[in-house]
This record gives C-alpha cells, sequence and structure tokens, in this order.
C-alpha cells in the first residue's frame, strides 16, 4: 500500500505573511470569545454555507482546511491521539460485544484499572486493541506496501493476549473451516479459498486501480474486501476498522471512529454490500466519521496556542461565514 496519491491537489497559493496570518488567528478567536459558542459551531456553519453535503465535498474541504495547519503542534497531536484511541477502542470492541464502558475502557488504558465485574477477557481487549492501534499508526508512517504478513500480525496483536487466556491459538492465523454470520446467516467463503483470496487482496490493496479511488472509498472498499473474505475465525471487524483507518491516515486524514450508536447502520452497509459488491452505503457511513473527526481536529486546532501563524487558509474561509 502506497501513500494515497488520488486526491486533487490543492491550488498553490501565494503565502501568508506571518502577521496576517497571525491576525486571522486572533480575529477567529476573538469571534469565538465574543459569540460564546464552541469552535466546531462556527466551522460546521462555515462549511454547510460553502460545501454541498453530497458526495464526499465536505470531507474533501476539511481535509484541505486541516492541511492548512500542518506540520500540526505536537502537544496537539499527542491530546487528540490520546482521546482518539479511548474512542476508537471503545467503539470498536463495543461493536463486538465488550460491555465496557466509554469511561472503564479510558480507565483500564490510562491507569491500568480493572473494572469490577467485567471479564478478563473484556479489559485484554482493551489492551490489546490499543497495541494494534500503535501497530497501525507505525505501518502508516511507512511508505512501504502492506502484504499479508502485517495483516496477519495486526490481527495477532488483536487477540493473542485473549489467545493466551482462552487457550486458544488462533492469533494471526487464517481459518480452517468454513464459518457464518451469526446476525444474518450468510456464509463466508470455503476456508480453503481464504489464502489464494488473501493473495489476490493484497494484490488489489497495493494496485494503481486501488490508488485512483477517494480516500474514503478506499478505506470502505479495503474494509469490505476483507470481512467479505473474513481470513480468521474472530477478530475480522476489529482488523477491517483498523485497516480502514490505516488506508485513511496514509492518505493524511485522522483516525476515524464508527461509533457503537451506528452498529444498526453499519451492519446494514455491510450486509447491502454482501447482496451486490456495492459499498456505497458503507463510504457514506465512512465519510461521515471522517468528518466528525476532521471536524473534531479543527475545533482544537483553530484555536491552539501554537496554532497562531498556521491555518490561514482555514480562517480565510470561515471567518466571512460569520459577519
Amino acid at each position: 500500500m502506497r501513500i494515497m496519491k488520488n486526491q486533487t491537489p490543492a491550488p498553490t497559493l501565494p503565502p501568508v505573511p506571518p502577521a496576517e496570518a497571525e491576525a486571522l488567528y486572533d480575529r477567529f478567536l476573538a469571534e469565538v470569545r465574543s459569540r460564546g459558542i464552541e469552535p466546531a459551531v462556527l466551522i460546521t456553519a462555515a462549511l454547510n454555507a460553502a460545501v454541498p453535503a453530497e458526495g464526499f465535498s465536505q470531507v474533501d474541504t476539511l481535509k484541505g482546511w486541516l492541511d492548512s495547519f500542518r506540520p500540526l503542534p505536537a502537544e496537539v497531536v499527542a491530546e487528540l491521539k490520546q482521546f482518539y484511541t479511548v474512542q476508537m477502542t471503545y467503539h470498536s470492541n463495543a461493536i463486538e460485544g465488550n460491555t465496557l464502558t466509554q469511561s472503564e475502557t479510558e480507565m483500564v488504558l490510562s491507569h491500568g484499572i480493572t473494572i469490577g465485574g467485567k471479564t478478563l477477557v473484556e479489559h485484554l481487549e482493551v489492551i490489546s486493541h490499543r497495541d494494534a492501534m500503535e501497530y497501525v499508526e507505525e505501518l502508516a508512517r511507512q511508505n512501504t506496501p502492506i502484504s499479508e504478513w502485517e495483516l496477519k500480525n495486526l490481527h495477532s496483536l488483536i487477540l493473542h493476549p485473549v489467545d493466551q487466556a482462552t487457550g486458544n491459538n488462533e492469533a494471526g492465523r487464517y481459518r480452517i473451516f468454513d464459518v457464518r454470520s451469526a446476525g444474518t446467516n450468510h456464509e463466508y467463503p470455503p476456508h480453503y479459498q481464504v489464502p489464494e483470496l488473501m493473495a489476490e487482496f493484497v494484490t488489489w490493496l497495493n494496485s494503481t486501480a486501488a490508488g485512483a479511488l477517494h480516500p474514503v472509498e478506499y478505506a470502505a472498499d479495503a474494509h469490505y474486501r476483507f470481512v467479505a473474505i473474513h481470513p480468521f475465525r474472530d477478530g475480522n471487524g476489529r482488523a477491517a476498522r483498523l485497516l480502514m483507518n490505516l488506508c485513511l491516515l496514509r492518505a493524511g486524514y485522522p483516525i476515524t471512529v464508527i461509533t457503537n450508536e451506528q452498529r444498526r447502520d453499519y451492519i446494514g452497509a455491510l450486509v447491502h454490500a454482501n447482496n451486490g459488491d456495492d459499498t456505497s452505503l458503507l463510504a457514506q457511513l465512512v465519510a461521515g466519521a471522517c468528518r466528525t473527526s476532521l471536524l473534531d481536529y479543527l475545533a482544537v486546532l483553530s484555536t491552539a496556542g501554537d496554532s497562531r501563524g498556521q491555518g490561514a487558509a482555514f480562517y480565510r474561509t470561515v471567518l466571512p461565514a460569520h459577519p
């Protein structure tokens, strides 16, 4: 998987003098203070006024605004990383039935606290998902193809601690029997086809055709193709959502979370894709999640002290929308 080059490059603009860039930051901060509202409200209003919600237009605009703040301040990145590690871990595990709440997930990750009444496996799922996220972030910094070896490593990080606790030996190993979806009775490909299908999958993942897709569409397709093969007995959903994020991270997007509250729509989108290889509903869901993450990042960056002098393209667009 190469770093994605499938986005329309932003037009080259003349550099903004430092004094003007700082003045734009000051004006935006004054606007937030005078109105007494959250930055996200101003940003969302400006976005909706300037860009239609169809397709990926709003996501592309938000991504361009985020890029105007690069390089992102280290302290802001660290704060958002901690927040999204908890968010992603909680929601991805909850979709699979883990009963730890978001606050309990944060306590396990930040303080190593054991939550009374919760199983050992649920605690291990939290720790292992955090470790798998760190592996994905490491892969995202590399400009190398993703092979079956990396995908097996990712799955091993997700499942190995649980395997040790339960006595299973499935982490990083393709399934050796046939399975079906418990919720829909959908039958996945026979186990003896999995090695061949996974080889075809990674070929597509690194192909020119895949690289020509919009990053959101590419991430949604990668997610669907992976779960459609269902290469492992367990942990496929968590691995697919992490793979989806690897695709997005390499394209410069922040961590994107499909929430437990979206579980019904999420499963419905996957079922819809299974019925005709149509990932449009899943891509819409991923686009909405990207929009949320980008707004979160911009809400923090737009008022952060270290952003003063950055983000001129963002402020130039947002400020005129609020006379």
